[in-house]
């Protein structure tokens, strides 16, 4: 005989199929979070800190897994809601993946001794802070899933959403010409460099690169949401 769960999450999940996935994106943001000390302390050359904070951003991820797998298992086949149940299992995909790339940043930072080339620092800081701000922003979204509710997906509330999704767009594409021109800028700068600290650099720029495409991701789910 099955057990049911006696996770808190699952608890909120027969309230509401949103208040789980606000749940986990606020663990998934948590992690992310953390990326902007774990590069500080990089460039303090404070390894013992950068190990530390490693550390706690797999154990973030780990947390966010937990709950992905949770609101799985616990999550009826049948919603009464003007959302479909694959839109928002995608949904939870797309915000796990933030926590993922989180983490396999923070792994290539321990797994060798790493050190940002002066000429990529600004452009590199950018794109993390423009990072950091969207997958802000795709909280914010996500927070609003229950006002949005309550309203019917109309209203004020949903011209508020709208602009919101439409602030993510424009900052993913900001995001892109940075890491375009991150990228041609590393590139110039190659002969002068360690072949494989480059390797490792270009990974790590494509994976705060895939963090803001999830978090346009996010947006688009939340749109579908909305002309449904």
């Amino acid at each position: 005989m099955a057990m049911k769960s006696t996770s808190p999450l699952a608890g909120l999940l027969r309230k509401s199929p949103f208040k789980p996935i606000q749940e986990h994106m606020r663990t998934v943001f948590a992690c992310v979070s953390l990326l902007q000390p774990l590069f500080d302390a990089l460039s303090a050359k404070d390894l013992t800190r950068v190990n530390e904070l490693a550390v706690e951003i797999s154990e973030l991820e780990t947390q966010a897994d937990k709950q992905k797998s949770v609101f799985r298992l616990n999550m009826p086949k049948t919603l009464f809601m003007p959302v479909d149940r694959r839109d928002l299992l995608n949904l939870l995909r797309d915000q796990d993946a933030l926590a993922d790339d989180a983490e396999k940043i923070s792994q290539i930072l321990i797994s060798r001794d790493m050190e940002a080339p002066e000429e990529i620092k600004p452009l590199l800081n950018e794109l993390l802070a423009g990072t950091l701000e969207i997958c802000s922003e795709a909280k914010l979204m996500i927070e609003e899933l229950d006002e949005l509710v309550q309203v019917g997906f109309g209203g004020r509330e949903h011209d508020k959403v709208i602009k919101m999704i439409a602030g993510v767009r424009s900052s993913e594409g900001t995001l892109d010409q940075t890491l375009h021109t991150l990228k041609r800028t590393l590139f110039a700068a190659e002969e002068t460099l360690s072949p494989v600290s480059v390797m490792f650099w270009y990974q790590i720029m494509e994976l705060l690169g895939n963090m803001s495409n999830q978090a346009e991701n996010m947006s688009d789910r939340l749109l579908l949401f909305l002309s449904k």
